[in-house]
């Protein structure tokens, strides 16, 4: 097994950069979470898609793309299972840089990640790359009200309620209320 390039490892996840040869485990475990996902996001489900949304978050300088990996199971555990999975995806975008240094965050569980704290885990490794090598001092978190899942994880990770904005984003075919939450890297400290 080759050596994975992780940018932060924590206790059972780590998180790294998005590669092409995530497409066929990205794309399978996204179609496997529909029902987790929908309608609050809509992550690529084909091959194709894949390659467009994540040729965006390597390429893209007002981009930064994560993905969650569960790490290899101690053997002296006695577990037999399959660690280095795809858990989730956490991803920086509209990166904007001088005196604002902020970016707005976009994340999703993958079903078999769901409840296990592996997000929880995963958003505080970025936190500490944003707040570190990428040189952010603030994310945002635009979240619909009733994406639970979604504001329970900025809750538990210190994020501030900041407002709310009604008709903020087209989501799955409609204009969307959504709330905003931050943080910055003074509150992280």
């Amino acid at each position: 097994m080759s050596e994975i390039d992780y940018l932060a490892e924590g206790r059972r996840v780590a998180i790294r950069a998005y590669t092409s040869a995530d497409a066929e485990e990205f794309t399978t475990r996204a179609r496997e979470s529909r029902g987790v996902h929908s309608p609050w996001l809509f992550p690529p489900e084909d091959p194709r898609m894949y390659a467009t949304y994540a040729g965006r978050l390597i390429d893209d300088p007002t981009k930064a793309g994560f993905l969650v990996c569960e790490r290899e199971r101690e053997r002296e555990s006695g577990e037999s299972g399959a660690g280095g999975g795809i858990a989730g995806f956490i991803n920086i975008n509209n990166i904007v840089r001088g005196g604002f240094r902020c970016g707005a965050l976009g994340y999703g569980a993958f079903a078999h990640a769901v409840g296990r704290g592996l997000m929880s885990e995963g958003l505080a490794l970025v936190l500490r790359y944003a707040f570190g090598p990428l040189d952010l001092h603030r994310l945002e978190a635009n979240i619909q009200p009733g994406n639970e899942g979604s504001l329970a994880l900025v809750r538990r990770a210190g994020f501030r309620l900041e407002g709310f904005s009604p008709d903020f984003l087209f989501v799955d075919g409609a204009w969307r209320d959504h709330e905003r939450w931050a943080i910055t890297s003074e509150m992280l400290s």
